[in-house]
């Protein structure tokens, strides 16, 4: 079965309202609100997909068994690799994140995105 979603069309009265926390990412003691549809989850396997979406703040990461892809639809964000320099990302950046990254996500502009976690 082929899944078609144009994600232009969905809105952030489409998802789903929680607040920014782990395991996804840790807010540092500050409210970061976030939204989210999950678009495919497999049934073997651990890949799931979707769009989702954030308001701007600072968050740690940590993902030790998993590793993201995204395509950043809007949006600014910096991320901040351990022991890496610092990169901005905007609209239109396609990110691969491995399994293990750790750093930080500056969001300066709230960001709406395309992703597919894998472990």
């Amino acid at each position: 079965m082929t899944i078609v979603r144009h994600t232009g069309s969905i809105t952030r009265d489409d998802q789903t309202h929680v607040p920014l926390e782990l395991p996804l990412g840790d807010p540092l003691g500050a409210d970061i609100a976030t939204t989210y549809l999950e678009l495919f989850e497999a049934t073997v396997g651990s890949i799931d997909a979707g769009v989702w979406e954030c308001d701007p703040g600072r968050f740690r990461v940590d993902w030790p068994e998993n590793g993201e892809v995204i395509y950043l639809i809007s949006g600014r964000v910096t991320l901040l690799e351990d022991g890496e320099d610092p990169v901005e990302i905007g609209p239109g950046a396609f990110v691969i994140f491995p399994v293990g990254w750790k750093g930080f996500w500056e969001i300066t502009e709230a960001v709406k995105k395309v992703y597919v976690n894998f472990s």
